[in-house]
């Protein structure tokens, strides 16, 4: 069930996704000889109704205007600059405080060549379109005009069907993506980094004033807080700071350590070691003003879990954050209401009823050794935290062996006190060992010994989305197999095939970088592109991250398939970019973007900025499949975790590579 929950989940997000970009303007390519050796190159923009395309014209400090970069063969002369055949209105522009000329319904702008060969002309074209209401991110398309078909006009739409599609899902109404976004806020309470903060819940509001009053309205202002948080200031961060804040929050080491010592204090406190109380001086005021202390730790509880839920939630809002910052305000604040509302209101009912758990037993009971329980679970999944800061970053503290082997001793002193070996503070002996302990102590010592082997290189496909990747396993007993069976002298073994993979050059940042399952590839787009033209292969483009629970368990459970195997090695280049790598670069490697025009400056904050400007997603797993040109050859694809679709969607691939 939890699976089939988690996977609705992802399917909702990417159809979210979908509904949410919008490009308004498709460009139409059309070359034409027009004399001895002289060519004329036609790109027309169809602008839709309402919005405008921003002209080739504007000075620094305005919008992005329209630019053409080419590709320059030897061979060819550019006769001229690009020239505008269209009316271009001139306005001036209060918040840029500044003239600025654009385009409405339809730009044409043209390019003359001198050349004796019959070339191919590439480029890029740059622009941005907006409304009354708000503007796209900076956009590129691609273009590529065959100059020896150009003794007739030839007419060559860019993704047209592409664009139409998502055009027609953008007019979703509003109404429509609000209850999209009621859903996953809904499922998203079943992911590991929210799931656990329901015992810290129960636990502030047991404690809370017994005045049954002031309790519900506590409880009412919690849940409140909780969608004030997301919608507001959600919003209003993505605004200034841009969707990267997102992937600040789940990746970088100061949130993630911070979420790793609440789970550890939080785990602690339910052994019985303290008591998590406001500070004295606290205790003062609220007891001169008990509303004021009794809403300020509400609100409080709730910010604690907005932040510690981003790790999770981050993909589906991280989506929102994108729209929001490029510019569409009403959009973003009601899928953020929406996915506030749903996420808030079991939290808000749990808070506003804390009766159900303090009727039971306080001390030396039932209810302390629930919350013993809950302190193993919050002991195991807050190492996630700290493994997130340490593969960003590479410290190298927590491999995938050393976690095994915390999470292998945590379950066995979970299932030794649920028999009543293991004693904490507040426990009351145990005389006997009830059914419920006993089959409490079962599941624990089961997933110990399910854990097991994974110290020796098993996958644990099951869990495989949280732990550290199988790269940073030092004793893989499978890979030691698969390099000896490598090793052997005239080997034609179907193993010795599959993990050979040929590459073009040493990929940068392997020293730190590795592809799962022994698969090749790189990490450079650039670099991956050569290659994938050298070896004329497509290219599988894999945006991914140290922290991304999904992408381990679509390594996991996916990836691993012979048949996905045996695509991706002998059909794709595969570039992995990691948009969560914290390594920085030298000053020469870093790239002013064209979305926030801020500098990247890191390995993970440039890929993640490439995803956002040519994709304008910003969520991981996301595999694209690309042509040599850069153009998609099918549908980008996400979380799926059968593999009979992502084979179909390598297929799908392939066979539109070779059409062309």
């Amino acid at each position: 069930m939890k699976k089939i929950c988690f996977i609705t989940l992802l399917l909702s997000l990417t159809a979210i996704i979908s509904a949410q970009i919008n490009n308004p303007v498709t460009w139409q390519f059309e070359q034409k000889k027009t004399g001895d050796n002289t060519y004329e190159l036609t790109f027309k923009a169809t602008i839709q109704s309402g919005w405008h395309l921003y002209s080739t014209n504007i000075d620094d400090g305005g919008p992005v205007k329209t630019s053409f970069t080419f590709e320059k063969p030897v061979g060819a002369e550019f006769i001229g600059e690009i020239k505008s055949n269209s009316k271009e209105i001139r306005k001036y522009d209060d918040m840029f405080e500044m003239e600025i000329g654009y385009y409405e319904n339809e730009a044409l702008f043209t390019q003359t060549i001198k050349t004796d060969k019959q070339l191919t002309i590439k480029g890029l074209i740059e622009y941005m379109s907006c409304n009354d209401e708000n503007c796209t991110p900076p956009q590129e398309t691609e273009f590529s005009f065959d100059l020896a078909s150009a003794s007739k006009a030839v007419v060559t739409p860019v993704k047209k069907d592409e664009v139409e599609k998502k055009n027609e899902t953008s007019n979703r109404s509003l109404l429509g993506f609000f209850f999209y976004a009621i859903f996953m806020g809904l499922l998203a309470i079943l992911t590991p980094c929210v799931f656990p903060m329901i015992p810290m819940t129960v636990s502030f509001f047991i404690k809370s004033d017994d005045n049954k009053a002031k309790a519900r309205r506590n409880a009412i202002f919690y849940g409140l807080s909780i969608i004030g948080i997301y919608t507001l200031i959600g919003t209003l961060v993505a605004i200034i700071f841009g969707p990267g804040i997102a992937n600040w929050l789940s990746t970088h080491w100061i949130p993630n350590l911070i979420f790793f010592a609440v789970f550890m204090i939080f785990a602690f406190s339910f052994f019985g070691m303290f008591e998590i109380v406001l500070p004295s001086k606290l205790v003062n005021k609220v007891d001169k003003n008990a509303d004021k202390g009794g809403l300020l730790g509400a609100f409080f509880m709730a910010l604690t879990l907005v932040l510690v839920s981003f790790s999770c939630t981050g993909p589906v809002v991280g989506a929102i954050l994108v729209q929001s910052a490029g510019g569409a305000v009403l959009k973003p604040i009601i899928g953020m209401l929406g996915f506030s509302l749903a996420f808030a209101l079991p939290f808000g009912l749990l808070a506003l009823f804390p009766q159900w758990l303090n009727n039971l037993p306080k001390s030396g009971g039932w209810l302390n050794s629930v919350k013993v329980v809950l302190g193993f679970i919050e002991l195991a999944l807050g190492l996630k935290f700290l493994s997130i800061a340490d593969q960003t970053y590479h410290w190298g503290l927590l491999d995938r062996e050393i976690y095994l082997a915390i999470w292998i001793v945590l379950s066995a002193l979970l299932g030794l006190y649920l028999l009543g070996k293991l004693k904490f503070a507040h426990d009351s002996d145990v005389k006997y060992v009830s059914v419920p302990r006993l089959l409490l102590s079962i599941a624990a010592f089961s997933f110990m010994v399910y854990l097991i082997p994974g110290m020796f290189g098993a996958p644990l496909k099951a869990i495989s989305g949280y732990l550290p990747p199988m790269e940073t396993h030092d004793f893989d007993i499978h890979k030691i197999i698969r390099e000896e069976v490598q090793l052997q002298p005239n080997n034609t073994s179907t193993t010795a095939i599959q993990t050979t993979s040929e590459l073009c050059s040493e990929p940068k940042y392997e020293d730190f970088l590795e592809l799962p399952h022994g698969l090749k590839g790189y990490f450079d787009y650039t670099q991956g592109l050569q290659c994938a033209k050298e070896q004329h292969k497509p290219i599988f483009l894999d945006f991914t991250g140290h922290g991304c629970v999904n992408c381990r368990e679509m390594e996991a459970n996916v990836w691993s398939d012979p048949r996905v195997m045996q695509r991706l090695k002998n059909d794709y280049v595969i570039i992995a970019l990691y948009v969560d790598d914290k390594t920085k670069l030298p000053e020469e490697d870093w790239v002013v973007s064209s979305y926030d025009g801020k500098t990247k400056k890191t390995l993970g904050q440039i890929n993640a900025d490439f995803q956002i400007t040519n994709y304008q997603v910003n969520a991981q797993p996301y595999y694209v499949l690309l042509d040599h040109n850069g153009q998609q050859l099918t549908e980008p694809k996400t979380r799926d975790l059968n593999p009979d679709n992502f084979v179909d969607f390598l297929d799908k691939g392939l066979e539109n590579f070779n059409k062309q």
